[in-house]
């Protein structure tokens, strides 16, 4: 046997060492690459116009109205906040051009992004959600119906098999945010808690599934976000509002047993998209983590430029949290506030552009994104091409 100071030894020892370096290099960063366009799934929080462009002109949604986009766009564009989205400072950050919606554009550009996200969407099936009793139908376009669109238009969008495959190999498929409207129709309904949970596996599945079949077809990087924290929203703070003390978190004011829910939901989602990694090593599959990019602002608001406790919204009117579900924004009776960059939330369910802003910074350059993004082989223009207009919401931790 080699004794401790044996050559053949040290020689084995520093490859082991180096080894070790390389596995935990590769396994804590994403390759890098230079992503030619973005591909998008998901609801509202990822809409940039397909729910608007799927309305008719006479069933505009409350969307289609001004406050909405006054902020960046000083008009409705379709997206669900005061401006930007976390899709459009992800293009913005890469070079790319702000992703159009695919429903009822009319001679779009998709060559450097296509979205399909859709207000309302659901990750499963409405038919599955019906059958447990879950009768909420705000939109009929599921995570399927969005990817069955997807295929459909690969002819358009790409032309030839060859290069649709390279299209899709090129892209960041952004995977959602989805599955957030499937828990909230059901506890719209007053399903149980315990109902609710029951969907969660489900709606993970249903994601996992997807990733699958666009692996399939060619993907190679999928950004995955998870939930955010319901109970520090202000629909779920007026409907589940309580003189229990003991149902609020100290420091945030938000509900303590709804973010639980959206933190199993999270742990549940990590858990398969760690499995799907393992089965297709060639694939970069990164979590974003939505969760605590959020709630962070809602535990030190002030170090981001907000107002302290910021869970009133900013467009609403009415109870404590400033909303009431039978009065939305977008609508005569309700009014934007002055000063929409000191609050986070925007409607009461969706975020305002400054909180986006910073949730886009904790996954693109921060601790948010798991494992996190490699941006080494981009160009030093890009890497510095934060969110344009957004030096008060930089991410200083």
């Amino acid at each position: 046997m080699a004794s401790p100071d044996s050559p053949l030894l040290m020689k084995l020892l520093i490859f082991i060492c180096l080894s070790a370096f390389t596995v935990t290099n590769v396994s804590s960063e994403t390759q890098c690459r230079e992503f030619k366009s973005i591909i998008s799934f998901g609801d509202s929080i990822a809409d940039t116009g397909n729910l608007l462009g799927l309305s008719g002109p006479n069933e505009l949604p409350h969307v289609a109205f001004p406050p909405y986009g006054e902020t960046f766009f000083h008009r409705p564009t379709g997206r669900f906040s005061n401006g930007r989205l976390i899709i459009d400072f992800i293009a913005e950050f890469l070079g790319l051009p702000l992703v159009p919606p695919f429903y009822g554009s009319q001679n779009a550009n998709f060559e450097k992004g296509v979205n399909f996200a859709v207000a309302g969407a659901t990750a499963l099936e409405r038919s599955l959600l019906e059958e447990r009793g879950i009768h909420f139908p705000y939109t009929n376009i599921s995570l399927g119906v969005q990817l069955s669109s997807f295929k459909a238009s690969l002819p358009k969008l790409c032309g030839s098999p060859s290069d649709c495959r390279d299209m899709i190999e090129n892209a960041l498929i952004l995977m959602g945010e989805i599955g957030g409207n499937d828990y909230n129709y059901a506890f719209f309904v007053n399903k149980s808690i315990e109902e609710i949970k029951e969907l969660i596996p489900l709606v993970i599945t249903t994601i996992s599934s997807a990733i699958t079949e666009l692996i399939g077809m060619g993907g190679r990087t999928f950004l995955v976000p998870g939930d955010f924290p319901l109970g520090c929203s202000a629909t779920y703070l007026t409907l589940y509002q309580t003189s229990n003390v003991e149902a609020y978190d100290p420091w945030t004011g938000c509900l303590t047993w709804l973010n639980k829910f959206g933190e199993n939901h999270d742990e549940q989602l990590q858990a398969e998209l760690k499995k799907l990694q393992k089965l297709y090593p060639h694939v970069n599959i990164i979590y974003a983590d939505y969760y605590k990019a959020l709630l962070r602002i809602y535990q030190e608001p002030e170090k981001f430029g907000f107002m302290n406790r910021p869970l009133s919204a900013c467009c609403g009117v009415g109870g404590p949290y400033n909303f009431t579900s039978f009065w939305q924004c977008g609508t005569d009776v309700v009014e934007g506030c002055n000063y929409p960059s000191k609050y986070v939330a925007w409607d009461g369910v969706h975020m305002t552009e400054a909180a986006y802003s910073l949730i886009a910074e904790g996954i693109l350059k921060g601790a948010y994104a798991v494992p996190p993004f490699n941006w080494s082989c981009l160009s030093s223009e890009i890497k510095d091409n934060g969110p344009s207009d957004t030096n008060n919401y930089l991410i200083n931790n």
